[in-house]
């Protein structure tokens, strides 16, 4: 688990993690409105329900490969009996069940399940709780949203800036003056293409006609890896035409890079809290 955020709903405070790419918050955090004393009994209490059994066992078939649903049919049945606890550990032991989750710890662990689950416990809890939890959540949702699309467009913005540099030394160091204007406009173009092929295999050209139903080119539609990549090879390209080394090593020198780099940048722990 990792990206630990929060939100407070009711003047509780609660906590969601990211957990295999989804969005999971704490049971434990949510049963406190309840009963802060005894969060664990809440939420066995609402797990030994009979329409929570049935509703956790449809959502674990539709969204775990591995679920156990021979011993998912002998908790349906055995919800029935009088007395029956069922603790989440219980059900994940038996069922092998990945929509509720434990993590340790005395600060920050307890109980998570996944978002779906999470609204139908707070239900439970209270229809009023629920609403302002999905509030908060959407709330916190759009927050990342919009820090992503600046931190997009930031990478962007500075790949574009770096772009204009690289230019300059194109016209400074490899145009001759005597060409005509198209011999020019040629020369910038293989330029680009020379970063486009080093860092995505393909020249602008191949990109379009492999994507025709796409608007804008290929950088368009780059990873914020990509664009990060993108923006540190056009100032390294730039240094490498004023030392006058040729297309063909500057291309081999840039590849060498681009892999270095997002090798980097994709194990990047600092990258990846932005995901």
């Amino acid at each position: 688990m990792a990206k630990k955020d929060k939100i407070i709903v009711e003047g509780t405070e609660i906590i969601l993690l990211s957990h295999q790419k989804e969005d999971y918050i704490s049971l434990t955090d949510m049963a406190k409105f309840k009963n802060a004393e005894a969060t664990g009994l809440v939420i066995s209490h609402w797990l030994s329900t009979r329409y929570t059994i049935r509703f956790m066992g449809i959502w674990e078939q539709i969204n775990n490969p591995n679920f156990n649903v021979t011993e998912f049919s002998n908790i349906k049945n055995e919800s029935g009996d009088n007395g029956f606890v069922l603790t989440s550990k219980q059900w994940i032991e038996r069922t092998n069940a990945i929509g509720i989750t434990a993590k340790p710890g005395r600060y920050g662990g307890g109980t998570f399940a996944h978002s779906d689950i999470a609204f139908e416990f707070a239900t439970w809890l209270s229809p009023e709780f629920k609403f302002l939890l999905i509030k908060e959540f959407k709330r916190l949702k759009s927050d990342e949203s919009q820090r992503l699309s600046l931190e997009w467009n930031l990478q962007r913005t500075l790949s574009k800036i770096n772009y204009q540099i690289h230019t300059s030394a194109i016209s400074q160091n490899l145009i001759p003056k005597t060409l005509t204007k198209d011999q020019i406009n040629y020369v910038y173009a293989s330029e680009a293409d020379l970063l486009n092929v080093a860092l995505f295999g393909m020249t602008a050209k191949e990109w379009r006609d492999q994507n025709p139903n796409e608007k804008g080119n290929m950088r368009d539609y780059a990873t914020l890896e990509q664009l990060v990549v993108l923006s540190n090879m056009e100032s390294i390209n730039a240094l490498l035409i004023q030392q006058k080394f040729t297309q063909s090593e500057r291309l081999q020198q840039l590849n060498n890079t681009a892999i270095t780099q997002m090798q980097t940048l994709l194990n990047s722990k600092n990258l990846k809290l932005l995901k």
